[in-house]
């Protein structure tokens, strides 16, 4: 009895907190573009995944630019390979001007992750951005 009891205020208790909010989009080229802009809004602990595919020996640029915030406006990006556990190859918070362009190692789909870091983060202010990205 007493198991069940524990068991079931643990299931409510996780059920209740705040979900970790992940937002993910594939990223298309007009036909005859090798480039395009996404923008968005990520609040506190969110983070947005943009997907594209890409092949290996390509150059990848992409620029992030703040476009209004209720905070610091500390909106960051970092480039994943192919299947990554969450390891960048590319980790924009060490970015002085928030511009990469990186030669890709591999084929495969690439996720080009925006997110909050510092005071913005931690108290759940909301920042927009811009994204530029291109693969030559």
């Amino acid at each position: 009895m007493k198991k069940t009891l524990l068991a079931a205020a643990l299931l409510t208790a996780f059920a209740a907190g705040p979900a970790l909010a992940q937002m993910t989009a594939d990223v298309k080229f007009k036909s005859g573009n090798y480039g395009t802009m996404v923008s968005g809004t990520i609040t506190g602990k969110e983070y947005f995944d943009y997907k594209l595919g890409a092949k290996a020996g390509q150059e990848m640029f992409v620029e992030l630019k703040v476009d209004g915030t209720n905070g610091n406006g500390s909106a960051f990006f970092n480039i994943l390979p192919p299947g990554s556990d969450n390891v960048a190859i590319y980790n924009g918070s060490t970015s002085a001007d928030g511009t990469a362009r990186i030669e890709l190692p591999e084929d495969g789909t690439y996720t080009i992750r925006v997110y909050l870091m510092g005071n913005d983060r931690d108290t759940d202010k909301t920042v927009g951005y811009n994204v530029d990205i291109s693969i030559q």
